[in-house]
């Protein structure tokens, strides 16, 4: 425990890092308020989309575009100035959100409405990137999995408090294409904190580096700074596993997720203190919450006593041991247990790439990994909705995708433990 106490009072030390860990939290609470208030209105509302079909064309609409381009924009964050475009971003998605703000009252459907989410969903993704990249520059290399663990954990909190805040606001003003426009437009105040925030940083702080910086690319160069970040990788046998691994995860964790919406859409009704509908999934969102809070505060000490192997290793593994344990019951009480561990296995596996990223990739490649790692977790969901959509019934229910789930995780487990032992080793002391 001392430890631990000591990593996380040297990260908060830095006041660079405390000015980082604001905008994060604010765009995020932000992007929680916005995310809610469109996912209440995609999928809860009677008049728009609810099947699965419909939930895997929303997510392929909503993510796959900025998958595309996700390299580029890595490119662009390892040559501008990251405190502007930190500054920018959160100040161009508070404008946008107004403009989806303003659809969602009028009940807009269909293409026009999904493009104006795209892009304030595609900045939040830039954003996220960008952060990440940034941190190594405002925190010691042997407190990096600490302020990973303390930055994505938060932010996911504060995702969770925003996303609940919005549902308790609609719940409130009631059920209505207005009321979400109206909710949605909170989301404006803490994007703009976050530009504000972000301000506070000199233009030279967060990178990159002055000779990064005096390069300008032609659109060439920069499809060959793509090739040269997909070879980074391929020279980094830690960084190849770690993505490999969090990619094949977030395809099981996305078709939990996707069967989770429809359960609560489509089969499960109010019995007593656990709701259906969105009020049910704003429970599964306060489990995810406390799960993830858990993984920032075990997993620092965990990943230096048991390494970048065996952890994220062991989490694998114990997804595979929840999903069957409560999975197989179909019931609101054991799905929010289910919630909560997986958000804590999901969670501390996240924090363990981003540190082995983070530690093991050049600061001029490092903006366009985490690009990459962005657009794997969108393929990655896009997929799994994809999946789900076609192998299984519209309520969610399924026993036989809870087994496959089960095996692919522990099936996981072994081969990136098995291969991660025949590599090169991650020093733990990060």
């Amino acid at each position: 425990m001392a430890l631990r106490t000591h990593h996380l009072l040297s990260a908060l030390g830095d006041s660079r890092f405390r000015r980082l860990f604001r905008v994060r939290l604010a765009g995020q609470f932000g992007d929680g308020v916005f995310q809610a208030s469109l996912a209440g209105a995609v999928l809860f509302d009677p008049q728009r989309a609810g099947h699965a079909a419909d939930v895997a064309a929303a997510f392929a609409v909503l993510l796959l575009p900025y998958s595309l381009i996700g390299p580029f924009a890595g490119v662009f964050i390892d040559r501008w100035w990251r405190r502007r475009v930190l500054a920018v971003a959160n100040l161009v998605r508070a404008v946008a959100v107004l403009g989806v703000a303003a659809e969602l009252a009028a009940g807009v459907h269909g293409v026009p409405f999904y493009a104006s989410g795209l892009v304030v969903i595609s900045i939040s993704r830039f954003v996220l990137s960008t952060l990440s990249a940034a941190l190594p520059r405002v925190v010691a290399e042997t407190e990096l999995v600490t302020a990973n663990a303390l930055n994505s954990t938060a932010g996911t909190i504060a995702a969770a408090t925003g996303g609940g805040l919005a549902i308790g606001l609609r719940s409130l003003l009631g059920n209505s294409s207005v009321n979400y426009g109206l909710v949605a437009t909170l989301a404006v105040v803490p994007y703009a904190v976050a530009s504000l925030s972000a301000l506070r940083f000199t233009l030279r702080e967060l990178g990159p580096s002055e000779d990064e910086r005096r390069r300008r690319e032609t659109p060439r160069e920069v499809a060959r700074g793509l090739a040269a970040g997909a070879r980074t990788v391929r020279s980094l046998p830690n960084v190849e596993r770690g993505l490999a691994m969090i990619g094949v995860h977030r395809l099981l964790y996305g078709v939990w997720t996707v069967c989770t919406v429809l359960l609560y859409r489509n089969y499960f009704d109010n019995d007593g203190v656990f709701r259906a509908g969105l009020a049910g999934l704003s429970q599964i969102v306060a489990g995810v919450a406390i799960g993830g809070g858990l993984a920032s505060v075990i997993t620092p000490s965990a990943f230096r006593r048991f390494g970048p192997t065996a952890w994220p290793g062991a989490m694998l593994l114990a997804s595979a041991v929840i999903e069957v344990v409560c999975g197989l019951r179909f019931t609101q009480p054991w799905l929010l247990v289910a919630a909560l561990l997986l958000a804590f296995t999901s969670q501390s596996i996240k924090i363990s790439v981003d540190t082995v990223i983070q530690h093991d990739t050049p600061d001029a490649f490092r903006g366009r990994v985490f690009a990459l790692y962005d657009m794997l977790f969108n393929v990655a969901l896009v997929l799994a909705a994809t999946l789900t959509a076609v192998a299984l019934p519209e309520t969610g229910r399924s026993s036989t995708a809870v087994a496959v789930l089960a095996l692919a995780w522990a099936l996981g487990a072994v081969l990136y433990v098995s291969r991660s032992r025949s590599g090169p080793a991650l020093r733990t002391s990060v």
